[in-house]
């Protein structure tokens, strides 16, 4: 009977015609069948700020709603208020994994500035940031390396951030930890050819990058920073920005887009990183807020994870 009925429409039809129609039908089958075949299965997690959690009481609270909306893991601060041991039963609680800290003085106490007292204590919270890493079964600490400004120097932050930062290089690998490297706008690194040098220069597989790809918009192509740096990229931060409301309503209006939406050129950046065999972290960096927000972000994620391919 489904034979017969699909044969009918053909009915009165020359047999050239239909011939032409099968061969037609069946090409469109194999081309829309070709991608799932040839399509490489990404292996990226998910996971957002602790900042970004605007709802529930208590660390746990947060990590069972983080973990319901479908993340794999929470980035927190170091050093920080919050307490290693809540932090080690949330995460023991839930499943979520915590994948790395993020260094948290690096304005008040960059590694760049001038007064080499200033610099002991930058040091002294990348220490206690690798340490509190190892103890959460973290594998990275998100490190800004130096800010340029009028009152420090491109050459004085390039030369001052590598001597202070290279001092805890033997504790990352005693420790087994990365120092990953941001992008932010910090007047520093302002090209993926120069920020591969950086990091070269540290002579160690515990150096490398963390990748926003958002903050990257404003002056260059994400894309392209994946493929320049290739195997130093160690993890993402995920948000996005529009040069359009950039030029509109001025420089910071950039970030007031949803992931996905503005000129961040997802597809590209994910071919980018399936040919650099890139199966890491993501980690949203945006505005979060209530659960209803959270799941909003959740699936953004999901859906430029998904594309480009």
């Amino acid at each position: 009977m489904l034979a017969r009925m699909r044969s009918e429409p053909l009915r009165g039809l020359p047999r050239r015609t239909i011939l032409k129609a099968g061969v037609a039908g069946a090409l469109a089958s194999l081309a829309a069948a070709a991608p799932l075949r040839t399509r490489r299965a990404r292996k990226l997690k998910k996971a957002l700020k602790y900042g970004m959690i605007g709802e529930g009481e208590g660390v746990r609270a947060k990590f069972e709603l983080v973990k319901e909306l479908g993340f794999d893991g929470v980035e927190v601060d170091s050093p920080s208020g919050l307490d290693l041991d809540e932090l080690l039963e949330a995460k023991a609680a839930t499943g979520l994994e915590i994948p790395g800290v993020v260094l948290s003085t690096h304005w008040s106490k960059p590694f760049s500035h001038a007064d080499e007292a200033v610099r002991a204590e930058a040091r002294a919270a990348l220490e206690t940031a690798l340490r509190d890493c190892k103890e959460l079964g973290g594998s990275s600490v998100l490190v800004v390396p130096a800010v340029v400004s009028a009152a420090t120097s491109y050459a004085d932050a390039y030369e001052r951030s590598q001597a202070e930062i290279r001092q805890l290089v033997p504790l990352a690998e005693e420790l087994g930890v990365d120092i990953a490297f941001e992008n932010v706008w910090n007047n520093f690194l302002l090209s993926p050819l120069e920020a591969a040098r950086y990091v070269d220069e540290f002579e160690s597989e515990r150096v490398g990058w963390y990748l926003d790809v958002g903050n990257i918009v404003l002056y260059g192509w994400p894309a392209q920073w994946v493929e320049v740096l290739g195997k130093r990229v160690f993890k993402l931060d995920i948000k996005d920005y529009s040069r359009k409301k950039l030029n509109d309503e001025g420089r910071w209006a950039g970030f007031q887009v949803q992931i996905g939406e503005g000129d961040a050129d997802w597809p590209a950046v994910m071919r980018a990183l399936d040919a650099i065999g890139y199966e890491g972290w993501g980690t949203a960096e945006v505005g979060g807020g209530d659960r209803a927000r959270l799941t909003q972000i959740a699936a953004n994620m999901d859906e430029v994870f998904a594309s480009g391919v």
